[in-house]
């Protein structure tokens, strides 16, 4: 199943079996931690998503790349890979 709330947005375009596509494909699942909850709560209010901001704060805890065509991301001190 794909991210209904994303793709009801059109934000998110794929096949609805998108996540199990991905799983499939040997990505491992990034649990929300107690230290990324205290990021985001951190960080700037540039982007007001909280998905978004998750994602961001998850980025920047574990060190990871961060891929997004949403030109809010780059306002944040993470590497963001635009697509």
């Amino acid at each position: 199943m794909g991210d209904p709330i994303k793709q009801t947005a059109g934000k998110l375009a794929g096949p609805v079996d998108l996540a199990e596509q991905i799983r499939d494909a040997g990505f491992r699942e990034l649990p929300v931690t107690f230290a990324h909850a205290i990021a985001a709560r951190r960080l700037p209010l540039h982007h007001r998503d909280p998905f978004d901001r998750m994602l961001i704060a998850q980025a920047a805890v574990e060190g990871f790349t961060l891929t997004s065509r949403d030109a809010t991301m780059s306002l944040y001190d993470v590497d963001l890979l635009k697509v």
